[in-house]
């Protein structure tokens, strides 16, 4: 249970962190941007969840992880950093804000269902051995910029202060 609260704490102080950082240095830069420029460097970070894949490494992972997690996680985040991938590729085209959207939906379902998919299987954070790091300092970033690329998306093309 302990680990269960230190965890939980963990992921708590992540969010809050991030908030603060995003809230006072990142969103006030991406608000004056257009929205490709905006959504460039969202695109950048997530094309990095290819790290997901550490939960198919054994050593790096406990033996006793849910093998129906590790690779929910570990394929879900690399679809997600190819989505980003391609929607960064395509921004400027027809394509790029369709792809945005997908990439987006999959990318925010991907990371609740991991948080979900760890409470149906029992997951006890030291199964998680070294990945212990992406939950609690990775994931709330991730899902952070994901609730601003959908914000930067309804705002419209339009960029500058005020949006």
């Amino acid at each position: 249970m302990q680990q269960l609260i230190i965890f939980g704490t963990s992921v708590v102080f992540g969010f809050v962190a991030w908030s603060i950082v995003i809230a006072h240095h990142i969103w006030p830069w991406l608000q004056q941007q257009g929205r490709e420029d905006a959504l460039r460097p969202l695109l950048m970070l997530h094309s990095f969840r290819f790290i997901g894949l550490s939960f198919l490494v054994p050593g790096v992972v406990s033996p006793e992880l849910s093998l129906a997690y590790a690779q929910a996680a570990a394929y879900g985040d690399l679809i997600a950093a190819v989505l980003a991938l391609l929607a960064l590729a395509a921004l400027k085209t027809r394509l790029g804000l369709p792809l945005v959207w997908i990439f987006n939906v999959w990318g925010t379902a991907d990371l609740l269902y991991a948080f979900y998919q760890g409470n149906q299987v029992g997951l006890v954070p030291g199964q998680l051995g070294a990945t212990y790091f992406i939950p609690t300092f990775i994931v709330p970033l991730l899902l952070i910029t994901h609730a601003l690329v959908f914000r930067i998306l309804l705002r419209g093309r339009a960029g500058g202060a005020g949006q």
